[in-house]
């Protein structure tokens, strides 16, 4: 979970968290150098579960997803933001579609959005984006991965990190990268409720035609070096040790 300035929300978003987590779980809460009692109140809560990473400075919210992915142990990894709500089930319909197919490096749900005050603005977050659509292409054209709607599958870090500081954000590259180096599950059935107000980080509306082409230029240059570098350093290793793909 990444934190700045969340305190109006987080208690909230916490603790639908922690009451989904099973024994020897973590919730690892990178707090980006917040000033408003975010990490206060994280030290007053009472859970096993619960990591509290903070910043020293504020690096921003891709620096703040990258640090929880690295610090993170288990073999899959939820994003979360601070000022969401998960909803019952999540976890345990995440979990299964990863083990029902080990080639899956990522599950993404829909989810209902909610305003400040948590009441229902859309019943589908996918809806409003035309129905979720998670090629590459897709993506470049019009990305649909939320990212705290999002799991992934430890060893698509392996590629994925570092993410890129011309990525346009992080879910956009993780989404794409799952794609490119496995398979992507969705799951219709709304696991989040995600909260839009007028502290986002993410936009809430349409960026400038001038805008949107930089970003989509800038992730077609990340996606192509990252993995033209990662396929060359899977074909040195196997060459230095003998090996070769199954």
């Amino acid at each position: 979970m990444a934190v700045y300035n969340g305190q109006r929300f987080l208690r909230e978003q916490l603790q639908s968290v922690l009451d989904q987590l099973l024994p020897g779980d973590e919730l690892w809460v990178i707090d980006d150098a917040s000033t408003d009692g975010s990490h206060a109140l994280l030290e007053r809560v009472d859970s096993p579960a619960l990591r509290v990473h903070r910043s020293p400075s504020n690096r921003g919210v891709i620096a703040s997803f990258e640090c929880g992915l690295r610090l993170a142990t288990h073999e899959i990894v939820f994003l979360c933001d601070q000022d969401d709500i998960w909803l019952p089930g999540k976890r345990a319909a995440f979990v299964q579609a990863f083990e029902q197919d080990t080639a899956v490096l990522a599950v993404i749900s829909d989810a209902q959005v909610i305003d400040a005050k948590g009441s229902m603005v859309a019943p589908s977050f996918m809806a409003t984006r035309g129905g979720f659509r998670g090629s590459v292409a897709a993506t470049i054209w019009r990305n649909r991965y939320l990212g705290c709607a999002m799991a992934l599958r430890r060893s698509l870090l392996a590629a994925a990190l570092p993410i890129p500081r011309r990525a346009p954000m992080h879910d956009m590259w993780l989404g794409a990268m799952a794609r490119i180096f496995g398979r992507v599950v969705y799951l219709p059935m709304p696991y989040l409720q995600y909260r839009r107000h007028g502290g986002n980080v993410s936009p809430s509306s349409r960026q400038s035609v001038s805008k949107m082409l930089r970003w989509r230029i800038a992730l077609i240059h990340a996606l192509l070096a990252r993995t033209l570098k990662f396929k060359l350093g899977l074909h040195a290793h196997h060459a230095a040790n003998g090996t070769g793909p199954t």
